[in-house]
């Protein structure tokens, strides 16, 4: 039985073999879309989920309210991880990771690349394994070192580097584990490992529960209640600090690190998980409409099969038979659609790739993919083959074989529903994506604040930092730079807050963030701020400007001076006085609005050179110059240069990719409902081509016969253009609530979106009708 089913779907494949290939088309790229998207979408999920403790690894974190709001941070002081590691009995380890870049050497060797600090359990909780090495042992000493086989090849150009030696500034390190590169799907991200203990050497040790700068992550043993422990800890930085009464600590679990990193009101609501759902819908929405399409196609052609099922039934068949053999045929179908998709993904991954920012590979020699993949098509041959399945096998026999089975035209039959739910679904993501472009836009016209052409910067290293007024000297009196100034942070950035700012007349009672940005001298002329009061510091002309500061608009307008200019502000008792106030800029997301910002004088505690070349020459052409004249001051670093434009650029990145991606698989889903309507309107045109040959022949035009076959698909079209546009107003407005600087959403989107889908399915089913209208009336009505 099985072997005749399979040889009549072959039979029926090849009969009709331009309704097959656009069966088989669709899902095929209705399939590989959806696979596509679900790569990706369980690359996400997975992130740190291979880690064999991974029920019992957390991050500690705080949670606070300043400025009226519940705030929470992950990082911790250092003293919190030790403390949970000798007082509570639950914790099994503890790691504190502190993350830096350094500069390596090995002879004539030098690399820059992102180093963590951590204590030694680090590589006992998490399954980052050694190639080579001791897991248990490799960071107990202060001069030993864990490094990646990316990192030793890097630096030695060989995997078998235990026991070599490795400087970083004035410190030797021995090389005591090599560790496989880390994978793909983790939050971690560092090339090598040093121990807790190097935190003295660089000063950047810490035993006091005052200044958060470490992340603590904690293991607990089996068996333990997570709540109930985390109830048991939330006041244990009040317990050792008489300064934070309002802080709180809480343990957020490896699961959701990567997924679930937005927090309101001391709560997670959210993160990443919100686009993966997104995405999950669209995937579950492109396979949903090409499985429509196999539906309104294979119920549109009933009429070809209906004397086959009227004589199966007569020669004994009952329903259950006829549904299955009808669902073995869209099995068949999806096997063959489902073989070119995986192909399809097979080929265009690489692409993939590029567009999402990730390295994601089909797992040809895992068995799980491929009894993941076989179910996956046989669901997808299944849901699409069922809707037919039953449709064909309801039909009566009596009724069949005397030829009354059709149906009447319905004003809304099932076909017709389920083209304009396909199309409404298009046109929901062509308006998702104007909106998302629209944003983006919105988002990049704004005025940043300050000027980014011909601004480069580079982090201090070895020598830099000694040598800068000499490099300062010599870049402005060669013409190279019109402005040169030392700040803490870039200057697309910012890495320090506090809502320790105290000014005269202010509420004691309010706690409020500000943003900290340290400078020398000359930041306004560097970044070309706008100076609203005063002036820039200048410590040629006011050394006591390292204890001066200059305020945003929003700083001003908060502190509430008439006049702040002489005004004295306290920074964690640290004091300083205002000689400035400069218009926003931004500095952290361009979606937000630009909170309070200090910019504060100092004459340490600076990590980048920031120059303002000239205006009269290209980068190009000026960055030789400048290489030769740091390579001279600090021979033994590499000279790694940055531009303030490309990293404003790469705030846009995620959003931008959305965008893209939105893009492209509304076209395609475009593309697969046309590929339905166009065989609908096939249909369509064969069935009523003597009605077609009668208008003609009583003198029908070529034009108004084409009208009439289309107006009915127009009709449809119209519908879902009515109801994707609240659809997607509401859905788009939410998401752009997430947004404190967002645009509006504008009526052209909709009527831009609508239009092209009309526009679009207008010339989808216009081929069809026309070819049906230009038909001789005497080859349809030959037989009358």
């Amino acid at each position: 039985m099985l072997r005749n089913y399979l040889k009549i779907a072959f039979r029926n494949l090849l009969r009709n073999k331009a309704f097959s290939a656009i069966n088989i088309l669709g899902l095929s790229v209705g399939m590989a879309s959806a696979l596509l998207i679900l790569f990706w979408m369980y690359n996400e999920i997975s992130y740190d989920r291979f880690h064999k403790n991974k029920d019992y690894l957390y991050e500690a974190w705080n949670r606070g309210t300043f400025d009226g709001k519940l705030q929470c941070w992950n990082s911790t002081p250092q003293a919190l991880g030790p403390t949970l590691k000798e007082e509570y009995p639950e914790v099994s380890n503890i790691s504190r990771n502190y993350s830096r870049w350094f500069v390596t050497r090995a002879g004539d060797k030098k690399v820059s690349s992102e180093a963590i600090i951590t204590d030694g359990a680090f590589l006992n909780m998490f399954d980052f394994p050694l190639l080579q090495g001791n897991p248990h042992t490799a960071l107990n000493s202060v001069g030993s070192m864990v490094v990646t086989q990316k990192m030793a090849i890097k630096m030695f150009g060989t995997e078998d580097v235990l026991g070599k030696v490795v400087a970083i500034d004035k410190d030797n390190f021995t090389i005591t584990g090599v560790m496989k590169d880390l994978p793909p799907n983790t939050e971690f991200r560092f090339e090598y490992i040093l121990p807790i203990e190097y935190l003295k050497k660089i000063g950047s040790a810490d035993e006091g529960w005052t200044f958060n700068t470490v992340r603590t992550y904690v293991q607990l043993k089996p068996g333990t209640d997570p709540k109930a422990f985390a109830e048991k800890i939330r006041d244990i930085t009040i317990r050792h600090s008489n300064n934070t009464e309002e802080h709180e600590v809480f343990l957020h679990p490896i699961s959701q690190w990567h997924l679930y990193s937005n927090f309101e009101n001391g709560k997670v609501v959210g993160g990443r998980i919100a686009i993966v759902r997104l995405f999950g819908i669209i995937a579950a929405f492109i396979l949903l409409i090409a499985c429509i399409n196999f539906m309104n196609l294979s119920t549109a052609r009933s009429e070809k099969r209906a004397k086959e099922v009227g004589i199966r039934k007569t020669a004994g068949a009952n329903k259950g038979l006829l549904v299955g053999q009808f669902i073995g045929e869209s099995v068949l179908i999806a096997i063959i659609a489902g073989a070119i998709g995986l192909l399809t993904v097979y080929l265009t991954l690489p692409a993939f790739n590029t567009l999402i920012g990730k390295d994601l590979e089909v797992p040809v020699t895992s068995l799980k993919f491929w009894v993941a993949a076989l179910t996956f098509i046989l669901f997808t041959g299944i849901l699409a083959g069922s809707y037919p399945a039953f449709y064909l096998s309801s039909f009566k026999p009596i009724n069949v074989l005397k030829g009354a089975f059709k149906r009447a035209r319905s004003t809304f039959s099932p076909r017709k529903v389920l083209v304009v739910v396909q199309f409404s679904f298009a046109i929901v993501l062509i308006i998702s994506t104007l909106i998302v472009v629209e944003q983006i836009r919105h988002a990049q016209n704004r005025d940043p604040g300050y000027d980014r052409g011909q601004v480069v910067y580079h982090w201090i290293t070895g020598d830099l930092g000694k040598n800068y007024a000499q490099i300062k000297r010599e870049l402005l009196n060669a013409g190279i730079a019109i402005s040169v100034t030392k700040t803490a942070s870039p200057l697309s950035s910012v890495t320090s807050d506090t809502w320790g700012i105290e000014w005269p007349g202010k509420n004691m009672a309010e706690k409020i963030d500000f943003d900290i940005f340290t400078e020398d001298e000359g930041l306004v002329k560097t970044a070309g701020l706008q100076l609203i009061q005063g002036r820039d510091l200048d410590l040629t002309k006011f050394p006591s400007d390292s204890a001066g500061a200059l305020l945003n608009e929003t700083a001003a307008k908060i502190m509430g001076f008439k006049d702040p200019i002489g005004q004295t502000i306290k920074d964690n008792g640290a004091t300083y006085h205002i000689v400035g106030v400069v218009k926003d800029f931004v500095i952290r997301s361009p979606y937000d609005h630009q909170g309070p910002l200090i910019i504060e004088g100092a004459q340490s505690y600076f990590n980048v050179i920031h120059m303002k070349l000239a205006a009269d020459k290209s980068v190009a052409d000026l960055m030789p110059a400048v290489e030769a004249i740091f390579r001279r001051y600090n021979p033994d670093y590499p000279f790694e240069y940055h531009f303030v434009d490309e990293d404003y650029a790469r705030k846009f990145e995620d959003t931008r990719r959305v965008a893209k991606l939105t893009g492209i698989f509304a076209g395609l889903t475009i593309f697969i409902s046309c590929l339905g309507l166009f065989g609908l309107a096939a249909y369509m045109a064969e069935n009523r081509v003597k009605e077609i040959g009668v208008r003609k022949v009583l003198g029908a035009s070529v034009t108004s016969i084409a009208a009439l076959l289309s107006s009915e698909f127009m009709a449809l079209i119209i519908i879902s253009i009515v109801i994707a546009t609240p659809v997607a107003w509401y859905v788009m407005n939410l998401w752009l609530n997430d947004f404190e600087y967002r645009t509006g959403i504008q009526w052209w989107i909709f009527a831009v979106s609508g239009l092209l889908a009309i526009v679009v399915s207008l010339l989808t089913v216009s081929y069809q009708a026309i070819r049906a209208a230009l038909l001789n009336p005497v080859k349809s009505l030959r037989s009358e």
